[in-house]
């Protein structure tokens, strides 16, 4: 048992166990049930714990599962769900086909951060500031969700079911990501702005583009910290698709965006600031992306 009394650190009582195998981690899933908590780089969960928030009866490390770590490049890119954010920064295949999901991992809150920190823990906290999900979504990524008996692919954008709150059903695991291979004139890009360099962020977004001469044939954008999960703006990518990409075009689609988000007011930004920034860094990322889409490799 691990017991503190300073209510700054761990105050409640818990039990911790750390597997070495999936088939570990299920095992012990499937004995205590809602009781026990994944820890992945512990880098919510501790705060959450630390905050009296969460008190789990069972603490279940995943640091131990080497089945979750790793990035394999094939047709597309597999990334372990116990990947850091760190390694994903640093990975050359990562950086060569996939730059919005390298400038994400890039702006993630402080470097301490992105060495606990992982793409797995990162998308199952379901934070709707999350910065991989706006990447992964425009990346087009699925997740490889598995139990002690089956397992099931499931689309990123339909894996966020609220604030906190995700698809996984008791005794589940993420333990992959993937992302398909970009077509041939991709580019993507990703943008945030935080108060400061270690904050969540007030709003962040990714967009991808397929260019083709002077058309863009297709379009993904999407932002996080605007909506009650990550969210595409699919009217704004209808209105890119098959237009020539021009600032013009990258405007009108920002201002697409801008209307139909959906952001609160809070400690962090106001909703018209949300609005005004979201406008304003997507047109920047579609530029971005557009340029590196007419570079002649996907990025």
């Amino acid at each position: 048992m691990y017991m503190n009394t300073n209510t700054r650190i761990l105050a409640p009582e818990f039990d911790f166990a750390r597997p070495a195998s999936l088939a570990e981690a299920f095992a012990l899933l499937r004995k205590h049930g809602r009781g026990a908590r994944l820890l992945a780089g512990g880098t919510d969960l501790l705060v959450q714990m630390k905050m009296e928030r969460l008190s789990p009866e069972l603490v279940v490390s995943l640091a131990g599962v080497k089945e979750l770590d790793g990035i394999t490049m094939g047709d597309g890119l597999t990334i372990g769900a116990g990947t850091t954010i760190q390694s994903l920064s640093r990975s050359p295949a990562v950086g060569a086909r996939f730059a919005a999901l390298r400038e994400a991992c890039n702006a993630f809150s402080t470097v301490s951060i992105m060495y606990m920190g992982t793409l797995g823990g990162n998308i199952c906290n379901a934070s709707p500031a999350a910065d991989t999900a706006p990447a992964l979504l425009v990346h087009d990524a699925s997740v490889i969700i598995a139990s002690a008996g089956s397992e099931r692919r499931v689309p990123l954008a339909e894996f966020f079911a609220g604030p906190g709150k995700t698809v996984l059903k008791p005794g589940e695991i993420v333990t992959e990501v993937r992302l398909p291979a970009p077509a041939a004139g991709t580019g993507s890009a990703f943008r945030k702005i935080s108060r400061v360099v270690a904050d969540i962020s007030q709003v962040c977004a990714a967009v991808s583009l397929v260019r083709d001469g002077a058309r863009i044939t297709g379009c993904r954008i999407a932002l996080g910290s605007v909506a009650p999960t990550p969210v595409r703006v699919a009217r704004a990518e209808a209105a890119l698709t098959g237009a020539e990409g021009t600032a013009d075009a990258f405007a009108k689609a920002a201002e697409i965006v801008a209307e139909d988000i959906r952001p609160i007011s809070d400690v962090r930004a106001s909703e018209s600031y949300r609005r005004h920034v979201a406008r304003t860094i997507v047109r920047d990322a579609l530029q971005t992306a557009w340029q590196r889409a007419g570079e002649g490799a996907t990025k």
